[in-house]
């Protein structure tokens, strides 16, 4: 059957407006044509097709629940291609939650929100590697990692994540919902000394995105 997705190969002019990437990846025929209605009115989104995915792509994941078939190919579009996602889902479950952050999930939207704006604003911060989680998610982390943070405490063995105050101190903007900017003007910074300081410890950590570096600093006491 033949795609509806325009497949466009950047020129000087998709170079200039700095166009995104995205594959839409949805269960139903129904669904993934929605999404693609919204987010073509956006110039600056550049659709591909659904298996499009790959390094500099931003994968945009809709699902109702996400079941084991679904985290597999979260799994597999991240890990195994390289491309940043976006999350679109009706519901997520406690026991799931880290596991998706912890996947290289940094952007999930609710899909009862799952507005053209709203898609459109996650799928640049997913572009930009920032983190875009809904404040009633980011509380549920924050109380679920810290749930874990209490259990591990003083057990022989746990390993330290050893941040410095620098870095706690941009983790906590982070977590805060702030974007680079904001963070530079905040602590007084470049906004080039705050992508330096997440890329080192992401890096340091082995670390996927901001988000799974919020979680690995609550996780470990510092937030």
């Amino acid at each position: 059957m033949p795609s509806s997705v325009r497949t466009a190969h950047p020129g000087p002019a998709d170079t200039r407006t700095a166009r995104i990437p995205v594959a839409v990846h949805a269960p139903d025929p129904i669904s993934r044509e929605g999404a693609l209605s919204q987010l073509r009115r956006h110039p600056e989104i550049d659709l591909r097709e659904e298996d499009g995915s790959g390094p500099g792509t931003v994968a945009l994941l809709i699902d109702d629940v996400l079941d084991e078939a679904a985290l597999t190919r979260l799994r597999r579009v991240v890990r195994s291609e390289g491309a940043r996602a976006v999350l679109v889902v009706g519901a997520l479950r406690e026991a799931e939650l880290l596991d998706v952050i912890e996947c290289g999930v940094g952007a999930i939207v609710w899909r009862r929100e799952a507005t053209a704006h709203r898609m459109v604003q996650a799928v640049r911060a997913a572009a930009r590697g920032d983190g875009d989680l809904p404040a009633d998610l980011l509380g549920r982390l924050i109380s679920q990692v810290g749930t874990l943070a209490r259990g591990t405490a003083g057990r022989a063995g746990v390993p330290s994540s050893g941040l410095t105050a620098r870095e706690v101190d941009v983790l906590r903007l982070v977590a805060e919902g702030l974007d680079t900017g904001e963070i530079a003007s905040k602590l007084s910074y470049s906004e080039r000394t705050v992508k330096n300081v997440i890329h080192g410890l992401t890096t340091r950590l082995h670390l996927r995105n901001r988000a799974h570096a919020v979680a690995h600093a609550l996780r470990e006491g510092y937030l």
